[in-house]
C-alpha cells in the first residue's frame, strides 16, 4: 500500500521522494534537515523495503487522522489526545518509517494547539460544575444548620436530615478541602440536632429504652462482623454503624458505656485482623516484586539480535518463572508488565526477521512451537482435572502466549 496524503489520497509517486535504501540495506528518510537512518532492510528489494517503511508511516498518519476526528467531534478525551500528540511529535525526532516527516510534524504542532484549547474548555466546564456543586452543598448545610438551631418537630426534622444526607451523596465534583469543611458544618448541625432531641427525650424513660435497644442492635451487628474477611465491605459497614451510633439517642450512662465498650471491642478485633492480613500480603507482594524485577533484568539483557532462537527459549523460561513469582501490587505491576512486553516484542521482531529467511516447510521452529502448544494444552487439561484454580490460571496464560507466538510464526512464515 502506498503512503497517503493528508486528505487520504494514495501517493502514487516514487517513494524515493521521501526515502531511499542504501546498498547495505540501510533505510533513510528525507527531511528538510537532511537524511536520517530509520532502519535496515534485508528481506527483499529496495522498493519493497521503502514500501514496508512507508506502511509504518501510514499507521502513524491513520492515528493522527483518528485523533483529529475525535477532537473535532468531541468523542475523545482532550487531555489523552494532547498527551498522545506530544508522544507522536517526540517520535518524529527519531523516526522509524518513511514519509513526509516535515508535513506530519506541522500537522502534529497544529493538532497540539487544538487539543490544548479543548483541554481548556473541559477545565472551564469542570470549574463551573464544581462551583455549582459547592453552592448546592452550601445550601444544604445552611438548611441543616437552620433545622439544628430552631426546629422542635423532631420526627420531620430528623427525616429531613436523612433526605439531606441522601441528596448530599449524589453531589459530585467538590474539592476535598471544601467538601471536608462543609461536611464538618453539616455533621456539627446534625450532632447539634441529635443532642437537642436527645435532651428532650432523655426525660422520658421510653426514649431511654429505645436508645438502649437501638444500640444493642448496633453492637450485635458489629460483633457479627468482627470475624468477617470481607475487608472493604465490612470496613464500610462498620463505619456506617459508627455513624448510626453517633446519630442515635443516648441510653443511660451505665448502659451506654457498657454497650460502647462492646461495640469498640468488635471494631478493634476486625481492624486488628485486617491489619495482620494486609501486612502479610504486603510482605508477599514485596518478595514477588523483587523476583519479577530480577527476571526483568535478565529478560532485558537478552541478546535477541545475534541468536533470536536462544533468546526466545530463554524468554519462555523467564515467562514461566514470572508467573510463579506471585502477585505484586497494582501500582508496580503495570510498569513491569509493559517492560516485559517490550522484551517480548523485541524477540518477536527478531524471530520474524529470522523466519522471513526460510520457507514454512524448512522452518523447524514451527514444528517445535506446535509441540510446545500441545504440551501447554496438556498441562492445562491436567490442571483442570486437578481443580487447582491457580494452576489453571497460569496454564491458560502460558497457553495463550505460546499460541500467539505460533500464530505470528505461521502468518509471517
Amino acid at each position: 500500500m502506498a503512503p497517503e496524503t493528508e486528505d487520504g489520497r494514495e501517493m502514487t509517486s516514487d517513494w524515493t521522494a521521501f526515502g531511499r535504501v542504501d546498498e547495505d540495506g540501510t533505510v533513510y528518510v528525507k527531511t528538510a534537515a537532511g537524511e536520517r537512518a530509520v532502519g535496515s532492510w534485508q528481506a527483499g528489494t529496495p522498493e519493497e523495503g521503502l514500501a514496508h517503511f512507508a506502511r509504518r508511516f501510514d499507521g502513524v498518519v491513520t492515528e493522527v487522522n483518528l485523533i483529529e476526528t475525535r477532537l473535532s467531534t468531541g468523542a475523545g478525551d482532550a487531555a489523552h489526545a494532547l498527551a498522545r500528540v506530544k508522544e507522536l511529535r517526540t517520535e518524529l525526532d527519531e523516526p522509524h518509517f518513511v514519509g513526509d516527516i516535515d508535513g506530519l510534524a506541522e500537522r502534529l504542532d497544529k493538532l497540539a494547539l487544538a487539543a490544548e484549547a479543548k483541554v481548556g474548555e473541559v477545565h472551564a466546564a469542570r470549574t463551573a460544575a464544581r462551583a455549582e456543586a459547592v453552592a448546592h452543598k452550601t445550601a444544604l448545610v445552611e438548611e441543616a444548620e437552620g433545622i439544628a438551631a430552631e426546629s422542635t418537630s423532631w420526627k420531620a426534622a430528623g427525616d429531613r436530615f436523612k433526605e439531606i444526607l441522601e441528596e448530599w451523596k449524589t453531589i459530585r465534583g467538590v474539592d476535598r478541602k471544601t467538601d471536608g469543611e462543609l461536611w464538618k458544618r453539616y455533621a456539627t448541625a446534625r450532632d447539634m440536632f441529635a443532642r437537642r432531641r436527645g435532651a428532650h427525650f432523655a426525660t422520658l424513660d421510653a426514649a431511654r429504652k429505645q436508645a438502649q435497644s437501638q444500640k444493642e442492635a448496633l453492637v450485635s451487628a458489629a460483633e457479627e462482623l468482627s470475624g468477617s474477611s470481607e475487608w472493604a465491605a465490612t470496613a464500610a459497614r462498620l463505619k456506617e454503624l459508627m455513624a448510626e451510633w453517633k446519630a442515635a439517642p443516648r441510653a443511660s450512662k451505665e448502659v451506654e458505656q457498657r454497650l460502647w465498650e462492646r461495640f469498640r471491642a468488635a471494631q478493634d478485633a476486625f481492624f486488628a485482623r485486617r491489619s495482620e492480613v494486609f501486612s502479610a500480603r504486603d510482605t508477599e507482594q514485596r518478595a514477588a516484586l523483587d523476583k519479577r524485577q530480577e527476571l526483568l533484568v535478565q529478560a532485558e539483557a537478552l541478546d535477541v539480535d545475534s541468536d533470536p532462537r536462544a533468546a526466545q527459549a530463554r524468554l519462555r523460561e523467564i515467562q514461566a518463572r514470572w508467573h510463579d513469582a506471585g502477585r505484586v501490587g497494582r501500582d508496580a505491576a503495570g510498569g513491569l508488565d509493559r517492560r516485559l512486553r517490550a522484551v517480548e516484542e523485541r524477540v518477536r521482531a527478531a524471530m520474524d526477521t529470522a523466519w522471513r529467511r526460510t520457507t514454512p516447510s524448512d522452518n523447524p521452529l514451527l514444528a517445535q512451537m506446535r509441540e510446545q502448544v500441545a504440551e501447554a494444552e496438556a498441562r492445562l487439561a491436567r490442571a483442570r482435572a486437578a481443580g487447582d484454580a491457580k494452576r489453571i490460571r497460569e496454564a491458560e496464560q502460558a497457553l495463550a502466549s505460546k499460541r500467539q507466538f505460533l500464530q505470528l510464526a505461521e502468518q509471517t512464515g
